[in-house]
């Protein structure tokens, strides 16, 4: 079996969702020591009972939008013993979790600055302080690589009216948010060049999640492959993007949206 990366340590913020879960058990089949991370719940509880035993696999609580935490977390992976060359910034607010928590989906007019500032908090400001962090503990030291999560709506509008009747809506700070994700990405690429660290953003379309067949139809209808996406296939282009394959790729943005994007 070809592990390709099996001489990379892969820290992961968000790891209980769909996705990162995902790339959790990918990465972990491809050799690599996976460091998991997510806030503290039945999430979390999921994941550690999946890959219970399993030596390449570590769990940490973090909430990536506290400070204190962030600023210890790789310190606390360090002093274990491990040393994250791979990390991906995947922690966010979604529509779908917000529904799956029971929260409500606000008019843009009714929307508060205090839900804005909460979204941009986790998504971004989050991502900012986990890169940070790798500055201080990680780049210069070896080789890193820094992942950053967009999503199909980072530079392109939310086509609204396929939320119509739907339990989740898309959600102002949510696609800010990940447009600053880029933006995060391309003054790192530069900024950490010197110091032999890349640094990309992945853009996901939407991926399938148990959603109605109706909503499957709505965004399929936006999409050129005509369908939403299995988190596998998004899996298989974060595993490139991990590897030592992708040694010369930085400053990047890759759409893996079907072709939603090009239309």
């Amino acid at each position: 079996m070809n592990q390709q990366l099996s001489d990379r340590t892969i820290f992961i913020t968000g790891s209980g969702g769909v996705l990162g879960s995902t790339y959790v058990r990918r990465m972990l089949a491809q050799g690599a020591r996976v460091v998991a991370t997510d806030l503290p719940g039945h999430r979390a509880e999921a994941l550690q009972a999946a890959h219970e035993g399993n030596a390449n696999f570590r769990f940490y609580e973090l909430d990536v939008g506290d400070e204190d935490q962030v600023t210890e977390i790789f310190k606390r992976v360090l002093a274990d013993g491990w040393q994250p060359n791979v990390v991906l910034n995947n922690a966010a607010i979604t529509g779908e979790m917000l529904m799956g928590a029971g929260k409500s989906f606000p008019d843009f007019a009714d929307t508060t600055v205090a839900d804005f500032e909460r979204t941009l908090r986790t998504n971004l400001t989050g991502a900012f302080m986990v890169a940070r962090q790798m500055d201080r503990d990680i780049v210069g030291n070896y080789p890193a690589t820094l992942i950053n999560v967009a999503s199909m709506y980072a530079l392109n509008g939310a086509h609204h009216p396929i939320y119509d009747g739907m339990p989740f809506k898309n959600f102002s700070a949510y696609g800010v948010s990940k447009a600053g994700i880029h933006g995060l990405t391309v003054w790192l690429a530069g900024y950490w060049a010197p110091r032999k660290a890349t640094v990309n953003t992945i853009a996901p379309g939407a991926v399938f999640n148990n959603h109605s067949e109706e909503f499957q139809r709505r965004v399929g209808e936006l999409i050129m492959a005509g369908r939403m996406a299995q988190p596998d296939e998004i899996a298989d282009a974060m595993l490139f993007l991990c590897s030592a394959q992708a040694g010369y790729i930085t400053g990047q943005l890759l759409n893996v949206d079907g072709g939603f994007a090009a239309w």
